[in-house]
């Protein structure tokens, strides 16, 4: 016969490896999240930077005019 305190322990396993699991996925999900909004960040830098350098060549060619 199976004593109150394995049930205990059988059930807090069950519940601790559940748990591990569940926050292993969410961690994977907020990594993925992480990386992607850093990419985004990334390339919206890159708009950022190319768009002034367009505007700095239209206003050469303005002065130039």
């Amino acid at each position: 016969m199976v004593g109150r305190f394995e049930i205990a322990k059988d059930t807090a396993q069950v519940v601790a490896e559940s748990a591990a699991t569940h926050v292993g996925r969410i961690a994977g999900i907020v990594t993925g999240a992480v990386r992607e909004v850093t990419h985004e960040v990334g390339e919206w830098a890159s708009d950022v930077f190319e768009i002034r350098d367009a505007a700095d060549r239209a206003r050469e060619d303005a002065a130039d005019r």
